[in-house]
């Protein structure tokens, strides 16, 4: 019966770590760019995989990332104000737009990282490059939609892929 006991436990315990240590197989995130009528900014939002986001800090700033632990917040506020800034770039018309990173929040097993550029007047042609986590991964797919005037288009970025661009 201890024989079995042990067995039992041993599989449990292989079974367990397994499933947590095994990373999934698609590297996908998932960002917003909506230009808000009233404010007249872009509202962006971009969503990733948690564990995919703090190994892709951690390789570029070379120190240890984790989120849901209170005491990085300041860390990872000031670490994806860097990262957005890098690998986003938003253009109106022509001419780069400022992108302030508002925040980010953590929800379950992902993080939704937020950011708005300065006001924008209704533009008529938006370009983006979007290249979060290829410094991580070279299958990353970012799913990109751009929002103008209720007109939504949607495109898959697959590294290298990086630009997005649209006309309204």
């Amino acid at each position: 019966m201890k024989i079995l006991k042990n067995f039992i436990f041993i599989l449990t315990l292989f079974v367990f770590t397994t499933s947590f240590t095994e990373k999934h197989p698609y590297h996908v995130g998932s960002v917003e760019i909506n230009h808000n009528k009233t404010s007249e900014s872009f509202e962006i939002t971009a969503r990733f995989f948690m564990d995919d986001l703090e190994n892709a800090l951690s390789k570029k700033y070379g120190k240890p990332f984790h989120f849901n632990d209170p005491k990085f917040k300041t860390q990872l506020n000031e670490a994806l104000k860097n990262y957005s800034a890098e690998y986003f770039k938003l253009k109106s018309d022509g001419k780069f737009v400022k992108v302030n990173f508002v925040g980010y929040e953590e929800d379950h097993e992902s993080v939704n990282i937020f950011m708005e550029t300065e006001a924008v007047v209704r533009p008529k042609k938006v370009e983006a490059a979007v290249s979060f986590l290829y410094n991580y991964f070279d299958d990353q797919i970012n799913i990109v939609h751009l929002i103008i005037g209720g007109i939504r288009k949607s495109e898959k970025l697959t590294y290298p892929n990086r630009y997005l661009f649209g006309t309204f």
